[in-house]
């Protein structure tokens, strides 16, 4: 009876893992991309997710200070004179340098992510995460960025023509990749956050038209107004940028959406 029943617990066992290995993929064997601003640059939450899924390469291209929107003189990556990208934000009257903070843009993110894969430098994504807006002001209308199937006459110096350009695009180069749309996070200032959600239904409407999932980091991801005072309180280091325990909280919620709704 003893042996009947261990053997009952390894089948048990066994089909559990069985199970597991079937319900949730391998994200060993994937590649992982991401863009975004600030709170994405560098090894922060992203660095969680790769982590925590075990993806086999990160590839991120994400700069501070970013915006959906281009600027009327953003030029495209690898052009002729293209003059780079930088995450300045200080007062200036540099003209170099203003071309630099005009290209700072989720298009020429992108484009340079695309040159980056076709160099060898890195493989296709099979995950690729935008994680955008906090930074953006002209915010236009998803109705207006969604019409017509070509991206050749969308107003990118719009968030919502921006994000439809940027997110597309990815798509279609990449098909086998799948994507995902993270919203802009809860800060310490209430006003901003107003604005962060009228952000965050232009960018539903643009996820659903393109049929993307979105990552509701503003309501879901644990970091909330009301335990944030804007001097690292909690998990936001200065009201606006989480720290490394907000920034891996973030993470963790982040890579639970992918897990749980790749297919």
């Amino acid at each position: 009876m003893k042996k009947d029943r261990f053997i009952l617990a390894v089948a048990l066992a066994l089909a559990t893992t069985l199970n597991a290995q079937t319900t949730f993929p391998d994200f060993t064997r994937m590649n992982f991309g991401c863009d975004g601003n600030s709170i994405t640059s560098g090894n922060q939450w992203s660095a969680t997710v790769v982590k925590t899924l075990g993806f086999a390469t990160h590839h991120n291209v994400a700069v501070g200070s970013s915006t959906w929107a281009c600027h009327p003189d953003t030029q495209d990556y690898g052009q002729e004179g293209f003059a780079g990208i930088s995450d300045g934000w200080l007062p200036t009257n540099d003209a170099a340098e203003l071309q630099k903070r005009h290209n700072n843009t989720s298009k020429v993110h992108v484009q340079k992510f695309i040159a980056e894969v076709d160099a060898g430098l890195f493989p296709a994504p099979d995950v690729f995460v935008f994680s955008m807006g906090t930074n953006d002001s002209r915010l236009g209308s998803a109705q207006e960025a969604l019409q017509g199937k070509s991206l050749d006459q969308v107003d990118v110096t719009t968030m919502a023509g921006g994000a439809r350009w940027a997110i597309q695009t990815i798509i279609e180069r990449f098909p086998g990749c799948r994507v995902f749309v993270c919203t802009p996070i809860q800060t310490s200032d209430p006003g901003h956050n107003q604005q962060n959600l009228q952000k965050i239904e232009i960018l539903k409407e643009i996820c659903r038209s393109l049929s993307v999932q979105i990552i509701d980091c503003y309501s879901e991801c644990g970091i909330t107004e009301k335990t944030e005072n804007g001097h690292g309180q909690r998990y936001l280091r200065d009201g606006l940028h989480p720290g490394p325990e907000g920034q891996q909280l973030m993470g963790r919620y982040i890579a639970k959406e992918i897990r749980n709704n790749y297919f």
